[in-house]
């Protein structure tokens, strides 16, 4: 029997024996992964994303919303009206990506301008946000199990006050199948390369939060990290004014989390007492997301990726609310994981830089 399949099923029989014996571990909301302060209500309920609109805003002056804006290393020129219609989504960087299909650049065909295109918020480079997902390199069939999932329901998030996951059902409920299949190959054609750098620290900058990500105060007062991983923009304008894709992110993590992760991660917790073997709360990672976690056949690569989404993912396993046909293989990798663990894990698999593309 090769080695790489004798450790897959040998991963997978331990994932079973973990679902059998132990009991979910209970993790508190990581309100952090979630962009929020607070824990929902009761009465809190999922509503979509504002429809796009290229509507000057009232608050802000017109001849700013208006002038042409440039970002460095681009040919490129657009408005600020330009940039917030994501009925038409702009493209700084053409040649850093296959060219953008119309689902990519408009969105479903059927939704006409209601429509957000699929780059609007993973990008044109695939790479994403914290407060949403990061898709480039994703096996193909990975991601069209995943819209499959958003269309029939199997797919939510614990949070309901996350708007963008009732938006992305009702955009995978309006896709066609050729749209997610061109979708698919899209990202799917892309590899991915490092997006976020990784920075343990004990104090982290002073955030307010905006649509579900950190933005940093100005200034230079910080707080205590208080064991959560806090993710903002490298530079605001950029990415948050301009959607810049070259423009990435900084991940701020507790001091000791990547080598605790690396633990976690690499051997699912194990330790040896007295010489004897006792198993940890998890299983490796690269049982099935390969050696690297650059993914494994239908599975996802997770290396290099945003934290937050990452923590996000976990949680809304172990909770429940992702409920597709790969779910049952995560739900007792997860089952006992802590919230410290989440943090640890998404520290080093995020810390981790993919080989560069070929």
């Amino acid at each position: 029997m090769k080695p790489r399949l004798l450790r897959i099923l040998l991963g997978l029989a331990a994932m079973a024996g973990l679902g059998a014996t132990a009991m979910a571990a209970g993790a508190s909301q990581p309100l952090w992964a979630y962009g929020v302060s607070t824990p929902p209500l009761p009465t809190d309920r999922a509503v979509p994303q504002a429809l796009p609109t290229r509507k000057l805003r009232p608050n802000e002056d017109s001849a700013e919303q208006t002038r042409p804006r440039h970002v460095e290393e681009s040919t490129a020129s657009y408005s600020l009206i330009d940039v917030r219609d994501l009925n038409n989504v702009i493209d700084w960087f053409p040649g850093d990506h296959p060219p953008m299909s119309d689902i990519m650049r408009h969105g479903p065909a059927q939704m006409g301008t209601a429509a957000r295109g699929c780059a609007s918020c993973h990008l044109p480079n695939g790479k994403g946000r914290p407060e949403n997902a990061p898709i480039a390199g994703l096996p193909p069939a990975y991601f069209i199990r995943q819209i499959e999932d958003f269309r029939r329901g199997l797919r939510s998030t614990f949070d309901p006050r996350k708007p963008n996951t009732p938006t992305m059902i009702l955009l995978a409920q309006a896709m066609t199948d050729e749209e997610i299949k061109a979708a698919a190959d899209y990202f799917g054609a892309m590899k991915w390369t490092p997006w976020t750098r990784v920075i343990e620290t004990d104090r982290v900058p002073k955030t307010r939060i905006v649509g579900n990500l950190f933005i940093p105060l100005p200034g230079t007062e910080t707080e205590p990290i208080d064991g959560r991983i806090v993710e903002v923009p490298e530079n605001e304008e950029q990415s948050e004014l301009l959607r810049n894709p070259r423009s990435g992110f900084i991940a701020y993590v507790p001091v000791g989390s990547i080598q605790r992760g690396e633990h976690l991660v690499t051997t699912g917790g194990m330790s040896v007492v007295d010489g004897r073997i006792v198993p940890g709360r998890t299983v490796a990672c690269g049982t099935c997301h390969g050696p690297d976690l650059l993914g494994l056949v239908d599975v996802p690569g997770i290396a290099g990726r945003s934290p937050s989404y990452l923590v996000r993912q976990l949680y809304d396993l172990q909770q429940g609310t992702r409920k597709g046909a790969s779910a049952p293989l995560m739900q007792p990798v997860v089952a006992n994981l802590t919230g410290d663990d989440m943090v640890a894990i998404a520290a080093y698999v995020t810390s981790l830089v993919p080989p560069p593309a070929r």
